[in-house]
């Protein structure tokens, strides 16, 4: 009933258009974790990884979201591996690092880099990452922009991690290194890209888990903070970006987490989002295609998982609240007084609810500041109505 009520609330506000989690058929390849993923083309493909026997993997698998169905295509023709990166540039798919051996410390770690063509299904091998001191790495992060890839962090030995962030370019099949990533060594990152940009963040820093985000701008080879991320610190994570933005869902610290959070660019705010349809899980894959993404495999509680799902985000675009001018809550986070900056026809109605649904305040808006003072730390949101509609709604952050 309680969640009921949530989905109630966000699909009278921003929600009613996206924002919802679909089961789809179980991934063919079996049930495995610490697997990459990437899309081309309307295909989306998933492989390596690690296996319900600890056996480290080199399948590849073609989704075809018309279908709901999976095939396989040619193995890698490097080591099997799990930890590694892929990511897709150029129409042309990329996989590459990692470790060998379910144990690192017994494995190779892994610094070659395969190129896989969809129309011959075929692997030709590139230049090696050049990062980690030549010996390379795993549990790295990666993004795309401008069909450039980036690497960031990893882990070099059990007990060496880095902060080193590696340019791959795919067209001349060259590494240079760029600056690296400003909140000190990292491993189990999340990325994603909007608009030319990279975000990376969260992770651990050794054994702790974090929760800082940076944006790295490839124009300036610079990194700047991005707001405070409002969820769970958190490694082993899941990014991929949606209609202009970043999310991250899933991942651990300590226990498994299910929760979906999304950024926005324009605002640079979080918002929570619909919990994934699954179980909590760690290590799952990710990748998008035509603006959906689809999230599964991964460790749940109850063992390694082979489950799919497909996310739709708020189209906002066609959201009428959402066209220009906006109305934003500031600042967000807030430690007591908020003010609401933009469009609004006043007088209207402002009701504050928390995200199980329950209701914690409601007053005749005119324009004024509001006191949130005396709200526990959490998420809320913040819904204004006139008339009986809804005009907008939008999360906030009391810390």
């Amino acid at each position: 009933m309680r969640l009921a009520l949530l989905l109630v609330l966000l699909s009278t506000a921003l929600f009613s258009q996206g924002n919802n989690w679909k089961e789809l058929n179980d991934f063919s390849g079996g049930q495995r974790e610490r697997a990459v993923a990437f899309s081309i083309g309307g295909y989306g493909y998933l492989g390596t990884g690690l296996d319900t026997a600890e056996q480290v993997l080199k399948d590849l698998w073609r989704y075809d979201p018309s279908a709901d169905s999976w095939t396989q295509m040619a193995d890698l023709p490097g080591s099997a591996r799990r930890d590694a990166i892929g990511f897709s540039a150029g129409g042309k798919g990329y996989i590459g690092l990692g470790v060998d051996n379910e144990i690192s410390y017994l494995g190779v770690k892994m610094k070659d880099l395969w190129e896989f063509d969809p129309l011959s299904n075929t692997w030709l091998q590139k230049a090696d990452y050049p990062g980690g001191a030549g010996n390379g790495a795993f549990f790295s992060t990666v993004f795309v922009a401008d069909e450039k890839a980036y690497v960031c962090g990893g882990k070099i030995n059990p007990n060496a991690y880095i902060n080193q962030l590696w340019e791959y370019k795919p067209s001349v099949d060259t590494w240079t290194s760029r600056a690296p990533f400003p909140g000190g060594v990292r491993y189990l990152a999340v990325s994603f890209s909007i608009d030319g940009v990279g975000y990376v963040g969260m992770g651990a820093n050794q054994d702790v888990y974090k929760k800082d985000f940076y944006k790295y701008n490839p124009g300036s080879n610079s990194w700047n903070p991005i707001a405070p991320f409002p969820a769970y610190e958190r490694g082993s994570a899941s990014g991929f970006s949606i209609n202009g933005r970043g999310f991250v869902c899933l991942g651990t610290n300590g226990g498994l987490l299910d929760d979906l959070i999304e950024y926005n660019p324009e605002t640079n705010t979080w918002a929570i989002r619909a919990s994934y349809g699954g179980s909590a899980r760690k290590r799952a894959a990710a990748f998008v295609i035509n603006n959906k993404a689809y999230v599964g495999t991964g460790k749940g509680y109850s063992g390694k998982r082979r489950g799919m799902q497909e996310y739709s985000a708020t189209d906002y675009a066609s959201l009428e609240e959402n066209k220009s001018p906006q109305w934003v809550v500031f600042p967000n986070p807030s430690n007591g007084i908020i003010q609401l900056k933009g469009n609004i026809t006043i007088p209207a109605k402002l009701t504050i609810y928390t995200f199980l649904g329950n209701k914690v305040m409601e007053m005749k808006f005119t324009g004024e500041e509001i006191d949130v003072s005396d709200l526990p730390s959490g998420n809320y949101l913040v819904e204004l109505t006139k008339d009986d509609k809804v005009i907008g709604a939008t999360s906030i952050i009391k810390n």
